[in-house]
Order: structure tokens, then sequence, then C-alpha cells
């Protein structure tokens, strides 16, 4: 997939946005600010920014930029049925919105779940707030990845599917606004984050597979 500065599905908006600044010039000048402020703003949300991704193989990268607000042990019992190591990722307003692969797996789960539109960054957001899980089978076993709505977050985007072979690193979507996503990994990884970092997609380390 050709991979543009912006997202496409900014376009729209931009395109929108764009119009209205020009008219708004024309006719009225000095009210243009606003929907030019809002055009510059789109574009700089839905930016679609190059990564140098990490080469090491066993380890796991940030499927999402912002910063880390929960760290647990939890039962994962939608795809891989066992304990695993939860990490919750809170994208504000201005991060990138771009979700990336932690690791290079097959896609062979993925499931839209509705729910409520809470604050992204509560501690239960990811269990009652609409959402897509995407579950990932890996050489060092499964990891599932879910991108979650927040309140003002409405929409979330996902190019995988079924079958799909994702690159450590690769974008397989976004979500619009302000957002939260969860990555559920084996026990078997040592944690190189801890809670408050901040990380950026497909280039902070967040642990590495052991055998």
């Amino acid at each position: 997939m050709k991979q543009y500065p912006v997202a496409k599905e900014g376009w729209p908006f931009i395109a929108v946005l764009a119009a209205v600044s020009i008219v708004t010039y024309k006719m009225f000048y000095m009210w243009a600010i606003l929907p030019t402020i809002l055009l510059l703003f789109t574009g700089y949300f839905f930016r679609n920014p190059h990564r140098t991704v990490p080469t090491t193989e066993n380890v796991i990268v940030s499927p999402a930029d912002g910063v880390i607000t929960c760290i647990e042990e939890k039962y994962e019992g939608l795809y891989m049925e066992e304990d695993a190591i939860k990490i919750s990722i809170f994208l504000s307003l201005f991060n990138v919105h771009i979700n990336r692969s932690p690791c290079e797996g097959t896609v062979d789960f993925k499931r839209r779940i509705p729910g409520k539109f809470v604050i992204a960054n509560r501690k239960d957001a990811g269990a009652i707030n609409s959402r897509n899980c995407l579950g990932l089978r890996t050489p060092w076993g499964k990891v599932l990845v879910v991108q979650i709505t927040g309140f003002i977050a409405r929409r979330i985007v996902c190019w995988a599917e079924v079958g799909d072979q994702l690159k450590k690193g690769q974008r397989f979507g976004l979500i619009r606004f302000g957002s939260c996503t969860e990555v559920f990994l084996p026990r078997n990884i040592i944690l190189d984050v801890k809670l408050g970092d901040k990380v950026k997609g497909g280039v902070t380390i967040l642990g590495r597979f052991t055998e």
C-alpha cells in the first residue's frame, strides 16, 4: 500500500476545510482564520510519518504513539485464552493516530465490539468502549492489539484482514481523535517500558521475547 504524508482518511476533511477557507477568505477574509486553523490542525492530526523500525527479531514495538497508562497481568479470553501482559497507551489529540503492528505475524482474528464512548484514559475504557480487536499469530505466541474509541473518537479504521501477513511496524489502521490502543503480550517477554513512559509507534521497544 502506497503511503502518503497525510492518511487518506483525512483527505475529505482537508478538502472541505480548504474549500471553506477559500470561500470565506474571498467573502469575509477576516473570518478565514478559523477554518484555516482547523485545516492546518486536521492535516497535522492525520499526519502519517515514516518511522525507522528496529530490525532485531525478538523485540516488540509500540502499536501507537502516546503515554503508557497501564501495565498489568490479565487473563485475555477473547483470542489468546491465557494470562497475558496488557499495556494500555493513551493517545491525545496531538499524537499521531496511525496504528502499527507490534511485531511480525499473521492476522488470524479480527472482531469489532460495539460499546460506549467514555474518556479513553479511563482504566476500564478497553472493556466497555467500542473497539476493534486484531489477533496476530507470531513465532513467539499470540498477540492481541485493540483499537479503542474515546469520548471524542468515534471512528476506528482497520485495513488489515484475516490472513494478512504484517511486518513489525507496518501500518494497519488508525483511530480518529483522542483514543486508546492496548496490546496483550505473551508472558514470555521482558518489558523495557514503565508507567508514564511516552512511546512512539513502530519505534519504541516495549519488550523482548524470551525463548
